[in-house]
């Protein structure tokens, strides 16, 4: 797969993915548009049934937690690497649990979820497979897991990696990997999913009304969301 270090032009100081999640939690909402990633979960089919359990895999600051209690889910566990992230997600409220634990294992219950999801973390791991052997373990015989995930065409193109500004205004990247759609696909094929949706989002002018300088990627795919179905 490409090295996402051919296309950075940015030369930020990287970090790994708990301390830089750590220092982004604060700033986290104000700086990541629904646009990237629910905006987009919710155009998948299917969606969120009513008495959903779910497990939200790189929970962040649950936001996707949110969205899944929003959308009909009764129960939901959550994971992440960062403490920092964990506290904002606590005091939103969307979880019944949350634990620090890494998605690659996660620490849940086999088979215990109708629907998983993960939302803008795999572009943190060097290799998809694992993510999605995990959601294969997690979900139940016709379960499904959603996904969604930074374009690699947007991060190839714009050489941007996962980046927030710190406390002291430095820009800093947290680390960052290129994934091609067919890895994606190859790795959930592999761990025994099926495809059943996928849906990509453009830069258009809800992004270039918050991202000014963005108006040269118009048109260009920024991210992407997929749904799998776990056969019976």
């Amino acid at each position: 797969m490409p090295d996402f270090a051919t296309f950075d032009t940015r030369n930020y100081r990287t970090v790994d993915v708990a301390t830089g999640y750590d220092g982004w939690a604060a700033t986290y909402d104000g700086t990541v548009l629904d646009a990237m990633d629910l905006a987009l979960l919710d155009r998948l089919d299917p969606g969120v049934p009513d008495g959903t359990r779910a497990a939200d895999l790189g929970c962040g600051t649950g936001r996707t937690g949110a969205w899944l209690r929003s959308r009909g889910a009764v129960h939901i566990d959550g994971v992440d690497l960062s403490e920092g992230m964990l506290e904002q997600a606590r005091g939103r409220g969307a979880h019944d649990t949350l634990a620090r634990a890494d998605v690659r294992s996660s620490g849940l219950g086999s088979g215990a979820y109708d629907l998983v999801a993960a939302s803008l973390i795999d572009e943190h791991m060097p290799d998809t497979a694992p993510l999605y052997a995990e959601a294969a373990r997690l979900a139940r015989p016709g379960g499904r897991f959603l996904l969604a995930a930074y374009h690699p065409h947007f991060a190839m193109l714009s050489g941007m990696p996962t980046h927030y500004t710190d406390a002291s205004g430095e820009d800093v990247a947290i680390s960052t990997h290129v994934h091609l759609v067919s890895d994606h696909v190859r790795a959930a094929l592999s761990a025994g999913w099926q495809l059943a949706d996928m849906v990509e989002g453009i830069v258009d002018d809800t992004w270039v009304a918050a991202k000014p300088k963005w108006e040269r990627f118009r048109g260009h795919p920024v991210s992407l969301a997929l749904a799998w179905h776990k056969p019976a």
